[in-house]
C-alpha cells in the first residue's frame, strides 16, 4: 500500500511491552530472542556508518532441500520496509509499494533510509536490503522494520525468515522469524529507535491481521494510507 502524506492529528504513540533483559554480545553475532530482546548499538560501537538490514527467507517452502539460498521458481514474495519517524516530526514509510524506496528528514539532501531493491523473482542470494545511514542517527527517532507478505500464502512458518541487521562495525544482530502465526500478512520484526543519544534495537516479531495501516495503529504511527501498487 502506498501512503497518503496528507496531514492529521498524530495518534499517541502506542506503548510495545517491555520485557527482558538486554541481549549478550558476542564477539561475531547477537541474536535478539524473546527472553533477551534488546541490544544497545551505542555500546557495542555499532552506532555510526551505514547499518544494512538485510531479509532473507524461503521463497519455495517444500520445494525439495528449500533453505534460505535455495530459492528457485518461488512461490513467496515477501516485501522488507519500515515505518519511520525523524526527530523534526516527518514520518513515513519506505517500501516497494507506490515505489517509496527512501527517506530523509527535512533538509537533508541524501537518503537516510534507502530500500535497495525489489526481489520480485525471490532468486536473489542477497534478499532484500535496507540502508540506514546513522551518520544522521541524531536526527532518527525510531525505524520499525517490518516484513510483508506480497504474494503467495501467509504461511510464516514456511518462509523461514531471518532478518539479520550488519553495522559498519561491532558484531551482527539477528532476528529469526521463529514465533510463527500463520494468516496475518505482515509482521513487525525489529523497532530501531533513539533515546538520550542511546541507539538500540528491540526485536518484535509482532504478527498484525491486516497491511501496513493496521501495523501502522498498533504502533501510533498516525499515518494516513492510500492503496498502492507496485
Amino acid at each position: 500500500m502506498g501512503i497518503d502524506y496528507t496531514k492529521r492529528p498524530a495518534a499517541q504513540p502506542a506503548q510495545p511491552p517491555q520485557s527482558g533483559q538486554a541481549a549478550p554480545v558476542s564477539l561475531s553475532k547477537v541474536t535478539l530472542t524473546k527472553s533477551a530482546p534488546t541490544v544497545s548499538l551505542t555500546k557495542q560501537g555499532s552506532s555510526t556508518g551505514i547499518l544494512r538490514v538485510n531479509l532473507n527467507w524461503n521463497a519455495k517452502p517444500g520445494g525439495g532441500g528449500g533453505g534460505l539460498f535455495k530459492r528457485s521458481a518461488p512461490t513467496l514474495d515477501l516485501d522488507l520496509g519500515c515505518l519511520y519517524e525523524f526527530t523534526d516530526g516527518s514520518k513515513g514509510v519506505v517500501q516497494a509499494l507506490g515505489n517509496a524506496f527512501q527517506a530523509s528528514p527535512r533538509g537533508v539532501a541524501e537518503p537516510v533510509i534507502r530500500l535497495d531493491g525489489d526481489d520480485r523473482s525471490g532468486t536473489n542470494a542477497e534478499g532484500e536490503n535496507l540502508l540506514i545511514n546513522l551518520g544522521y542517527a541524531n536526527q532518527i527517532k525510531r525505524v520499525l522494520v517490518f516484513a510483508l507478505i506480497y504474494q503467495g500464502a501467509a504461511n510464516w512458518a514456511a518462509a523461514d525468515g531471518v532478518v539479520t541487521l550488519y553495522p559498519a562495525t561491532g558484531p551482527q544482530v539477528e532476528v529469526r522469524l521463529d514465533e510463527t502465526r500463520d494468516g496475518a500478512r505482515i509482521c513487525g520484526i525489529a523497532l530501531l529507535e533513539s533515546n538520550n543519544g542511546e541507539l538500540s534495537v528491540r526485536r518484535e516479531v509482532n504478527y498484525i491481521d491486516g497491511s501496513q495501516s493496521a501495523l501502522d495503529r498498533a504502533y501510533g504511527w498516525g499515518m494516513n494510507w492510500a492503496p498502492g501498487r507496485k
